[in-house]
């Protein structure tokens, strides 16, 4: 599996619009060029605004595919996005939730990653877009990237390759285990569910809710 750092994406969080109350978010994630420093809980110039659902030792950084954006070209009818435009900080070439897993390990720069959750859209990713429909469109189509938490501080730029060094435990890839979560289903969903809690990098946030899950499904 080849991948690339294609864009590094930061913004601090704004205020926007939203029906009648202005709201602040961090979504609208700009190109920076050169190096950018990695943090334990952010990259250098970058801000959440929501801190009970982003950001944090498990959502320190989120990357996307840039493989994905001819799909939303072509689905929204748009010529054109721009690096950062679902609030991803990473925007990577090669990137696949099929094959990526959670708790592998992802060298960028100088910087360690493990990947600890996929994304689940919030209604911001609609205002990004200017189109309420993307987030529940964005859950359908199981694009959803995946947060990362930072396991060695450094610097990270546009270019980089992204190696992966180590495999999570039990190789729960993403998708598999946002399709088994989000859409209930499948013979095998319990399952994906209970290795994902082998795995010691999934996130505090996704545990927690897979735990009552399971506990919902076995009465």
């Amino acid at each position: 599996m080849s991948m690339l750092l294609k864009s590094v994406n930061v913004s601090p969080p704004t205020e926007v619009q939203y029906g009648n109350s202005l709201i602040k978010t961090g979504i609208f994630k700009a190109a920076v060029s050169g190096p950018v420093r990695v943090g334990r809980t952010n990259l250098a110039g970058d801000g959440q605004a929501d801190l009970d659902n982003h950001g944090g030792a498990h959502k320190a950084v989120y990357a996307y595919s840039l493989d994905h954006y001819a799909y939303w070209r072509a689905l929204l009818g748009r010529d054109e996005m721009d690096y950062g435009q679902f609030g991803e900080n990473l925007t990577v070439a090669g990137l696949d939730e099929s094959r990526c897993c959670v708790g592998d390990q992802l060298e960028i720069g100088s910087a360690l990653f493990a990947i600890s959750q996929p994304r689940v859209p919030c209604f911001k990713l609609g205002i990004r877009f200017g189109d309420e429909t993307v987030p529940k469109l964005f859950s359908e189509s199981a694009r959803t990237g995946f947060y990362l938490s930072v396991l060695r501080e450094g610097e990270i730029a546009a270019g980089d390759p992204v190696e992966r060094v180590a495999r999570g435990r039990g190789r729960v890839a993403i998708k598999a285990l946002f399709e088994a979560y989000m859409r209930r289903g499948g013979k095998d969903a319990a399952g994906i569910l209970s290795r994902a809690l082998e795995v010691p990098e999934l996130s505090t946030e996704w545990r927690t809710q897979i735990e009552k899950r399971l506990e919902r499904l076995n009465k």
